[in-house]
């Protein structure tokens, strides 16, 4: 299969519909290949999103970008701090 991103907003709408065709009687492997995603990708996006909204996934994405940019920043300037004492040491 073709690997590609998926939005939450992608996720969420793929996964309304697997509850759908499950509730229709078609098997998790046909679904997923009509999808174009593989059964394991499907179960944990099953664990990730089951219950969100796709406004909720959206923020909680926005959320996760963010946190890492914070964390990032934050190496940074330790590392400018550090290398500061060096070079007065």
């Amino acid at each position: 299969m073709k690997r590609r991103c998926h939005s939450p907003e992608q996720i969420i709408r793929k996964l309304r519909t697997v509850e759908q065709l499950l509730n229709q009687g078609q098997s998790v492997d046909n679904i997923c290949r009509a999808l174009e995603v593989s059964a394991p990708t499907n179960y944990r996006w099953q664990q990730l999103y089951r219950r969100m909204k796709a406004t909720e996934a959206k923020r909680s994405k926005e959320l996760e970008l963010e946190n890492t940019r914070l964390k990032r920043l934050l190496a940074d300037a330790e590392i400018d701090i550090y290398s500061s004492v060096d070079e007065v040491g």
